[in-house]
């Protein structure tokens, strides 16, 4: 336990590597126990940082001001530290494959700049085997130590879950792995300075890697099944909300609800699995389908959007849409991996001028990535076609009232449509207003 005993005292730092939705929380707690490095190689992410401003929305401005983090971009840093936290992205390639390159150029850093009797931490969603496999040739190499001996290595995935506001870092079990026993206790003794709800050993770092990947493919399989219903209904004209609602009253139903599926994890990980299982010659079959159903669900949004406003008689090609919601999930900044994005694109493809309103989406992120101005909500005026991807808190706070602002004065013979895929209205009081409206 002396690695750990050193951070404890603060005679070494504790290194986060990523600062990003996972490491900046990570980096911010550990911040409040013992002497801390946040490093990131994005100047222009740790300006902003530095400056109290907290873009993802997870820690808050006023923790960000206050920290005793040390942000910084100098890899030269990481040799002040003896124990390394890796937390950079893992994305798939366009072809959905896993694309390494994040983590692997990390352990390169962090493998020029290790120190001898150091332990580095993973916490990136991998597939099993790259922390020993991929990342410790590349720690050997660039430190010209040996794994071991001269520094250990472990995993601690990641369970973060952006924008929730209840399961938050200190009450969610963190699970931990190490490469023997003691590097194990290291790292166990070291999160249980911010993880309030404590910790599980896994019993190899393999097991560790896997868990994370399966825990988002079985809320991936789940989902997809549910938006599989939701196909299947809209053909039958039934609602799928009343459908979950009524099997919801047995003890045992899952509480899952269909909807768009993306972010960095659900619409990812999957695909972690699906690649190494096939790689040793095991060919998914219902991970892989779930990961189809949920891919093509935005095409299925978007063929409903346009067949309600044909059914309302609207001119679809000079109608005046707007896209409530562009982020990959509710209250949450990021608009990565986000299926609201593949909403927008098809409507597009359309020759429709599409809008968007998100109030939680980085006005800055979102010019720069669709060369558009995202529009105030207060804004929205003459809709023929409200189309809700996200059930942000403030679209939520709506009322019926809000919604006839935003819509234009109806002509005798067309309805104007309300798309709601979250569920977020009441579908009698929509239709009883005379609006067009079709949900999951």
């Amino acid at each position: 336990m002396e690695i750990f005993e050193r951070i404890r005292m603060k005679k070494d730092f504790l290194a986060v590597v990523g600062l990003g939705y996972v490491g900046l929380p990570v980096a911010i707690a550990f911040a409040e126990k013992v002497k801390t490095l946040g490093f990131d190689t994005n100047q222009e992410k740790i300006n902003v940082y530095k400056k109290g401003i907290d873009p993802t929305k997870e820690i808050g401005d006023e923790k960000i001001q206050s920290t005793a983090l040390n942000f910084t971009t100098d890899p030269t840093r990481l040799r002040e530290a003896k124990f390394i936290i890796v937390a950079v992205p893992t994305p798939v390639n366009g072809d959905k494959t896993p694309d390494l390159a994040p983590i692997v150029n990390a352990s390169k850093i962090v493998g020029q700049n290790l120190s001898k009797d150091s332990i580095v931490v993973f916490e990136s969603t991998v597939y099993p085997g790259v922390t020993e496999d991929v990342c410790v040739p590349i720690l050997e190499k660039e430190s010209n130590l040996v794994c071991g001996k001269d520094f250990k290595i472990g995993y601690s995935p990641e369970r973060i879950n952006p924008g929730d506001r209840v399961h938050k870092l200190e009450n969610i079990q963190k699970i931990v792995s190490g490469m023997d026993e003691e590097t194990v206790e290291n790292i166990a003794a070291a999160y249980e300075l911010i993880i309030q709800a404590g910790v599980y050993k896994a019993p190899s770092i393999k097991v560790a890697e896997a868990t994370k990947l399966v825990e988002n493919a079985q809320r991936d399989i789940n989902i997809a099944f549910m938006n599989e219903l939701a196909m299947a209904f809209n053909r039958m004209g039934i609602n799928t909300k009343e459908v979950i609602d009524a099997m919801n009253t047995k003890w045992n139903a899952l509480g899952f609800y269909p909807g768009l599926v993306g972010g960095h994890c659900i619409g990812v990980d999957p695909y972690y699995f699906i690649y190494q299982a096939e790689v040793l010659g095991y060919h998914s079959q219902i991970i892989a389908a779930g990961r189809k159903v949920n891919d093509n669900m935005g095409l299925f949004v978007t063929d409903n959007v346009i067949k309600k406003m044909i059914q309302s008689d609207i001119n679809v090609k000079k109608s005046n849409v707007y896209i409530m919601g562009i982020t990959f999930k509710e209250n949450c900044p990021d608009m990565r991996n986000s299926k609201a994005v593949d909403v927008f694109k098809y409507l597009a493809s359309y020759g429709i001028k599409v809008k968007v309103v998100d109030p939680v989406a980085d006005k800055a992120e979102f010019k720069k990535e669709f060369n558009m101005e995202l529009v105030d909500i207060k804004d929205v005026r003459n809709a023929d076609c409200l189309v809700f991807l996200v059930a942000h808190q403030q679209f939520k706070d709506l009322q019926i009232e809000d919604l006839e602002s935003m819509l234009k004065q109806q002509k005798q013979q067309t309805k104007h449509v309300i798309i709601d895929i979250k569920n977020i209205f009441d579908k009698k009081n929509i239709e009883e207003k005379g609006y067009s409206y079709w949900s999951l």
